[in-house]
Order: structure tokens, then sequence, then C-alpha cells
């Protein structure tokens, strides 16, 4: 019997990668502010931001297992929001064409009681294409980047703009599930069975 789970967050795209891998869970967001230092390297980062997700909606659910996670989007060791408009995006995929990047996710799993928590960060490298701003423009007429770390979507037309990932890829979408898995299964928290 698996023990209650619930992810601290409703993106759609960490829902629809433990939805897939089949594990029962409810999505309650984390009402909470992130921190944002560039000071802090992105393990540490992202880790602490997972954390501060995971543990506000522990406090409200002491005996469930929560998972709390940030993913955040480096070039240059410098970390990439969210663009607030359309021309941000143009100019954080600018800055990525033909170069590789890193993509940060920073993963929390902590329960009250009794008290656990597990923490974790994986790093995949990802490598663009070689875009013009023509490509870059028609890309982002397909996805709606203002709700994406580095303005792109690896999961919506990827291939537009990717042309290789070294690592993870579902960490590239949200949540590193390979490790995930087995993190979450040492804490009775196991998968049901997909049927093909």
């Amino acid at each position: 019997m698996s023990a209650r789970f619930i992810l601290a967050s409703q993106s759609p795209r960490r829902v629809d990668l433990l939805t897939e891998a089949g594990y029962t869970f409810e999505a309650i967001p984390a009402n909470v502010e992130e921190a944002h230092d560039d000071t802090l390297t992105p393990p540490v980062l992202t880790c602490a931001n997972a954390g501060l997700k995971a543990d506000a909606i522990s406090l409200q659910h002491p005996r469930a297992v929560v998972l709390g996670a940030d993913t955040l989007v480096y070039v240059d060791g410098m970390p990439l929001g969210k663009p607030a408009d359309i021309e941000e995006a143009v100019a954080m995929l600018q800055r990525l064409v033909g170069r590789t990047h890193q993509v940060c996710t920073g993963v929390v799993l902590c329960r009250q009681e009794p008290q656990v928590e597990v923490i974790f960060h994986v790093i995949t490298d990802v490598t663009f294409l070689g875009l013009n701003k023509s490509q870059i423009e028609a890309y982002l007429t397909k996805i709606n980047p203002l709700d994406k770390a580095g303005g792109y979507a690896a999961q919506d037309h990827g291939s537009d703009i990717i042309e290789r990932t070294k690592g993870s890829w579902t960490n590239v979408v949200g949540l590193p599930m390979e490790a995930l898995s087995g993190k979450l299964e040492s804490l009775s928290i196991t998968a049901d069975a997909i049927a093909p």
C-alpha cells in the first residue's frame, strides 16, 4: 500500500510526467516566495526553492510524502528565468542558439510524521541548433514561452530547436524521473503498472 503522495505544484508538465509514470498523487500548489539569488549555485538555489515548496505543503499534510521541485535554465553560469514578453523570449533563445546550456532541477521529498527528507538535484546538458531569428520567431508561435524558464519547452516542438541532450530528458521537461522513481520507492511510493 503506497503512502499518500502530494506534488507541491500544479505544473502541467510535472503532473503529466508523474501520471505517465503511473503514480497516484494529488497536486497542491505551494504559495511561496521563491528565492532569486545569482550568487548561489544552480543545485543550491533549485534545491532551496524545492524545499520551500515541499515544506509549505508538508506542514499542512504531515503524514503525506510531499514532492517539491524547481527547474532553472543556466547559460554561462547565469540563470534564465521566465521571459516577461515575446521580445525577451526571442533574446533568451538567441543567447542559446548553437550552444550548450544546463537545465538543473532541485528535488525535495519530505514528510513530517515520521520525519524524513530527501534532497537531490539533476543537471542535463542541452545543445541548441544554430537557428536564425526567423526560425526562433516561428518556434515561438507554436508554444507559450512566458511560463517557461529559458523561454522554451523541450516537450513542445523541441526538435525544432534542440540538437541534442546529454543526461535526463525528463529533467529538461520538469522532473528527473529516472532518479526520482528510486527515491520514491525508498519512501514506499510506488507506481501502478501501466497497461501497454
